[in-house]
């Protein structure tokens, strides 16, 4: 299941494409994302929200960032 979810930093994120080498686990009926390490270990729980009109009732203003963009934050010298 597709959908985004909000990280540790405050942005945007894609289930298929979470970057860090992390993957994603969704539960859809209870509408839960398990971020992964590539030991399988969670190292971060989100809410799914499926699409744009989730993100805008709950009134998400995240940026939507790529895979690519580090999971770590300025403070940390990433």
């Amino acid at each position: 299941m597709s959908g985004f979810f909000v990280d540790w930093n405050g942005d945007l994120r894609t289930t298929d494409d979470p970057g860090g080498g992390y993957s994603c686990e969704v539960d859809l009926p209870v509408r839960y994302v398990a971020v992964k390490n590539k030991n399988g270990v969670t190292i971060h729980e989100a809410t799914l929200y499926r699409n744009q009109a989730d993100l805008d009732k709950a009134r998400i203003k995240a940026v939507l960032v790529p895979g690519s963009k580090s999971w770590g934050s300025p403070k940390e010298g990433f």
